[in-house]
């Protein structure tokens, strides 16, 4: 992985950063007075206070002077690993692993394993391991009235800080795994929206070449009429003659020129229609693959009764055309589509006759995750990520659809079934 691209999957927000910074300098300052003035427990209070001090010029310099505001894996590992030595400064002082605080070394880590890169979170934890070590055997007492000591036996003490580090080591394996699945869902969403985008784009692109070319039509009409009736009447004038039959000519073309742009060149003002049924989105999709694809495509609407029209989507056209396309790539010869309708609901299955989907990943049931790996080493290079399911899955299901995955017992192939309650379906 490139460093840029690290860099931007793993860092830190500066102002969170900076906040969460302020409230444990604030509960430092604050633990520090009750202990010294109002138990008046004696201790190195001097030192501590300038330790924190420090740690807010630190603060204030990442606060006023640095500009980004996503801290990159380098600096925010510089600065965590500061955190956790100021932290085990202060706990030296104040009776090193016998500090009731000591469970707070383990923050800097668990953060770093939600947002930062595996290396930075193995640094840490061997950080606060070596801090842990060495408040075991040296510190000062922790502060404490003076009739009244603290003693224990040492194996209790030694007890300490290896129960610190267990909950260390659990604590950040269980953000690692977490704040990957979290990076990896994040980067497939981002995926989905730069393509959405993009359609977005195109259909926009598209809308206003069909409203330029309708808006002009009329004007363009008018031209050419007044052209024809000119030629008519100065038509033996070999001086304009050319000049009339020239604009004619270039009328007659643009006219071309703006039924090519136009969805439909016979449409009415009402030219946009926004409303169609899932037999027609399946249609237009299979036309599109049809023209690239000498597979076989087979429709079936026999109990397609009473389609429900629905606003135009491009989420569904997207989330259909994925599943389509991916069935026409597997296939062998042919893709079968069924339409089932009744007064409940409405359902869409794709069939193929290719290999179907992976064994392992249907057992797992994780069909529809981004960035999954199945161990067929046969397909693997032709299986992929699973990127494409997973948009296809997540764009349908924002529009209320149900998703299930399996293989076909009748050809062998992959079957997605994909199924709509007729009353969320007229929601979209």
């Amino acid at each position: 992985m490139k460093f840029l691209k690290t860099s931007n999957l793993y860092s830190l927000n500066k102002s969170t950063y900076v906040y969460l910074r302020w409230i444990a300098y604030i509960g430092q300052i604050i633990a520090i007075i009750i202990v010294q003035f109002l138990f008046e427990y004696k201790f190195n209070y001097l030192v501590c206070i300038s330790i924190i001090f420090f740690s807010v010029l630190t603060n204030l310099y990442l606060q006023f002077k640095i500009k980004e505001n996503q801290l990159n894996n380098f600096t925010s590992t510089m600065y965590l690993s500061y955190d956790i030595f100021q932290l085990g400064i202060l706990l030296f002082f104040t009776g090193g692993v016998t500090n009731p605080f000591i469970f707070l070394i383990l923050v800097p880590a668990v953060f770093s394993s939600q947002y930062l890169h595996f290396l930075s979170s193995v640094i840490l934890v061997t950080f606060i391991t070596i801090i842990l070590i060495f408040l075991t055997f040296y510190y000062y007492d922790l502060p404490h009235p003076g009739e009244l000591h603290f003693h224990a036996p040492d194996y209790y003490f030694y007890t300490i800080p290896i129960s610190v580090i267990i909950g260390l080591i659990f604590l950040v394996y269980f953000g690692v795994k977490f704040g990957e699945e979290s990076r990896i869902r994040k980067k497939a969403y981002d995926k989905i929206q730069e393509l959405m985008a993009k359609e977005n784009e195109l259909l926009s692109l598209g809308g206003q070449a069909a409203a330029a070319a309708h808006s002009l039509g009329t004007p363009l009409s008018t031209i050419l009429l007044i052209a024809k009736e000119l030629q008519k009447e100065f038509g033996n004038n070999h001086k304009m003659k050319n000049d009339l039959n020239l604009l004619v000519s270039q009328s007659n073309r643009c006219r071309e020129i703006l039924k090519k742009l136009s969805l439909n060149p016979n449409i009415e003002d009402e030219f946009i229609d926004s409303n169609f049924s899932l037999n027609d989105y399946v249609n237009k999709i299979v036309r599109s693959y049809q023209e690239i694809s000498n597979k076989e495509f087979v429709i079936n609407l026999e109990h397609h009764k009473n389609p429900i029209n629905i606003n135009k989507s491009t989420e569904i056209i997207y989330g259909l055309r994925n599943f389509i396309g991916n069935a026409n790539k597997f296939s062998k010869k042919k893709i079968e589509i069924f339409l089932n309708s009744n007064k409940k609901a409405t359902k869409i299955t794709i069939r193929d006759d290719g290999p179907g989907f992976p064994k392992d990943l249907i057992d797992k049931h994780i069909l529809g995750e981004p960035y999954i790996r199945t161990i067929d080493q046969g397909n693997i290079s032709k299986y992929g990520l699973g990127l494409g399911t997973f948009i296809g899955k997540t764009l349908l299901e924002k529009n209320f659809a149900n998703i299930n995955f399996k293989n076909s017992p009748e050809t062998g192939g992959a079957e997605i079934v994909i199924k709509w309650e007729n009353g969320d379906l007229r929601k979209v």
